[in-house]
């Protein structure tokens, strides 16, 4: 008999720990991934960031660290690690359930299965992408997908157009108009970064290619400026600089003036604040 929700959430509710623990380790509970794949976990993992948990805790990190150790000490032996580097989301398991081995009471009966079971508890990916149809994956129904399966892959921080861009670049330089909508996961776990000498920059990638136009070689000397890698960097700097308000106005007025995706705009809002010395690059 499989482990559920239910089962784990009474041994949780069972366990003696203080009240926002009994809250941190419900939290915990309701991101971990019941089949391979989800949120591109592997099974009874979750993925979170001590500010998103300390966020949705209401807590300060400190607070956040003695709720975890709270947790690790306890029957349910919470462990925590990571996998993709110093700014990647925490992986999260309950250690006390990866041997089925303990009290009847904690295995759900058949008829508590409805949470693991159900298409929407898990990420999928199946069908098939046409690669040339949507250019902006904002537009299909791929979006969300990607946003929850990268989560814990390589590309965690990685804009999803970004990600969409270079794998329609990558299918694109081998001459596959149809891929199995598997491939995209596979190629989101085998990110790296700076990879891929047949495809193009994402910043590249985003520019319309007709080097005649003039305004099409503004936009992209503009986000020549500004390396796609250090975006995030820069949008604190600017953000910092001019307020948030004012970061998306110039955000707006650069996708209504070249008519290009939001992340060129945002590349290009960066590339002009280096050019006029606002921000570093």
């Amino acid at each position: 008999m499989k482990l559920t929700t239910g089962a784990i959430l009474r041994r949780i509710t069972e366990t003696p720990l203080s009240t926002a623990a009994h809250k941190l380790a419900t939290i915990i509970l309701d991101g971990i991934a019941w089949k391979d794949g989800y949120n591109g976990l592997e099974r009874g993992t979750a993925a979170f960031t001590l500010a998103h948990l300390a966020g949705k805790m209401g807590v300060s990190r400190q607070h956040l660290s003695a709720l975890l150790v709270e947790l690790a000490a306890s029957s349910l032996a919470l462990v925590r690690w990571k996998r993709n580097g110093k700014f990647a989301p925490w992986l999260f398991r309950f250690a006390a359930f990866d041997h089925n081995d303990g009290p009847h009471d904690v295995v759900s009966k058949g008829d508590d299965t409805s949470l693991s079971r159900e298409d929407s508890h898990k990420t999928i990916f199946s069908g098939h992408i046409n690669i040339d149809e949507a250019p902006n994956v904002f537009r299909t129904c791929w979006a969300e997908l990607i946003k929850a399966a990268k989560t814990a892959l390589p590309c965690w921080n990685v804009d999803t157009q970004a990600i969409w861009e270079r794998f329609l670049a990558f299918n694109r330089a081998r001459g596959n108009a149809r891929v199995p909508a598997g491939y995209l996961l596979g190629f989101m776990r085998r990110w790296r970064t700076g990879s891929s000498s047949t495809a193009p920059s994402p910043s590249a990638a985003l520019v319309p290619q007709h080097p005649a136009d003039p305004k099409a070689q503004e936009l992209h000397d503009q986000i020549r400026a500004a390396p796609s890698a250090n975006r995030q960097f820069h949008a604190s700097d600017l953000c910092r600089l001019i307020g948030q308000a004012a970061y998306d106005a110039r955000v707006v007025d650069v996708v209504r003036k070249f008519g290009c995706p939001k992340f060129a705009a945002i590349l290009a809002v960066h590339g002009r604040a280096i050019l006029a010395g606002e921000i570093p690059r």
